[in-house]
């Protein structure tokens, strides 16, 4: 459905704010170096690193490269949505095994009354948050329209290389973006229609996991342009 040209579908809503947000990151991304890719505006960053100089328990990466991963652990800005998934009918057992935590750690979260204290969350260099945004794709695309059967931590080869890096992710959107085109009102609505085994995917219909994809494209390419103004401005900033 149009109305003066403005698709108001689901689907075609969802798509039109994904082209939007990838043609203003394509932007944002022009002239990314591979210095500035890896820097770590402080100490203690996530990054992309060699598999033996990783800085956290849980990097992952099937190559030499890998992607720094932290202990598991819901966040505070995740308090509201695992209250919302019990409401729904989710068991904690359940919400415990897609974030991996203790049943405990669960109802330790649904006990939470007030505002949650802010994470103490690890900055993340522009390399980290371009190969999460890549690992994520390619795991929610292999498990929703591939054959559902790769682990998702394994589909990407990490890189050093921004250039090589952002080869790899467009053409990667570019299958993702073809794929979600195709989706029929029916799948939509199908809950499960996406067994992307990291989350809440398989419990939810699918317009829901598609909008969820487009806020992560979203605020992940947000902070990586104020992580590239910071980088432009690096040596001008006053103390």
């Amino acid at each position: 459905m149009e109305t003066q040209g403005v698709r108001t579908g689901r689907l075609g809503l969802l798509l039109d704010q994904f082209d939007q947000a990838r043609e203003m990151a394509q932007v944002r991304l022009t002239g990314l170096g591979d210095e500035e890719y890896a820097w770590e505006p402080v100490a203690g960053c996530w990054s992309v690193r060699r598999r033996g100089e990783a800085v956290t328990p849980r990097a992952y990466g099937p190559g030499e490269w890998v992607l720094d991963l932290g202990a598991p652990d819901i966040p505070a800005n995740e308090y509201a949505e695992v209250a919302r998934q019990v409401a729904g009918g989710m068991t904690v057992a359940k919400i415990a095994d897609d974030w991996n935590v203790s049943v405990e750690r669960v109802e330790q979260v649904l006990a939470h009354t007030g505002e949650p204290e802010p994470d103490p969350t690890s900055v993340t260099t522009i390399a980290w948050r371009l190969e999460h945004l890549h690992s994520c794709f390619a795991g929610q695309w292999e498990w929703t329209f591939g054959e559902r059967r790769q682990e998702p931590r394994l589909l990407v080869d990490f890189t050093p290389s921004a250039a090589l890096a952002l080869e790899r992710f467009w053409a990667l959107i570019d299958r993702w973006r073809e794929s979600v085109a195709a989706v029929t009102d029916e799948q939509l609505d199908t809950v499960g229609f996406s067994q992307y085994p990291y989350g809440s995917d398989p419990d939810d219909p699918y317009v829901a996991v598609l909008a969820g994809t487009n806020l992560e494209f979203i605020h992940h390419m947000a902070e990586i342009a104020l992580l590239r103004d910071l980088w432009r401005t690096r040596f001008t900033a006053k103390g």
